[in-house]
């Protein structure tokens, strides 16, 4: 990808969002959201890439820098789509509350959040 969502933070800040997840490995074919369930993860791709599926049908990819997972979080809804790994992938997980404690320590990253979910879906009343 072009751009990558840690692109407006500084290095400082880069390792503080870093920090409040978990890294984790997932091999290829590895779904790690499904469409229609609950909001209970986000996650920024570190290196992959994987497929974004609507009723199973690919509608866009997303690489290194990506974040997945988070518009639902932010909507309080139900995964509107799932991920699937092509390759296999080196993520930041984050809980929600890691998600809601970043935005709140670091108004920026709610900010960078809301706008990635803006981009995606459009304006849902933010």
């Amino acid at each position: 990808m072009a751009t990558s969502f840690f692109d407006s933070f500084s290095p400082r800040e880069i390792a503080k969002i870093s920090s409040a997840g978990t890294r984790v490995t997932l091999p290829e074919g590895w779904a790690p959201i499904s469409e229609r369930t609950g909001a209970d993860k986000a996650y920024v791709i570190l290196s992959g890439t994987v497929s974004v599926r609507q009723h199973g049908k690919e509608v866009a990819q997303l690489g290194e820098g990506d974040i997945m997972g988070e518009a639902a979080i932010l909507n309080h809804s139900l995964r509107t789509a799932s991920i699937v790994a092509l390759t296999p992938l080196e993520l930041i997980h984050f809980t929600p509350d890691a998600l809601n404690k970043l935005a709140v320590e670091l108004p920026g990253f709610g900010e960078a959040l809301e706008k990635v979910a803006r981009d995606r879906f459009g304006d849902s009343s933010k």
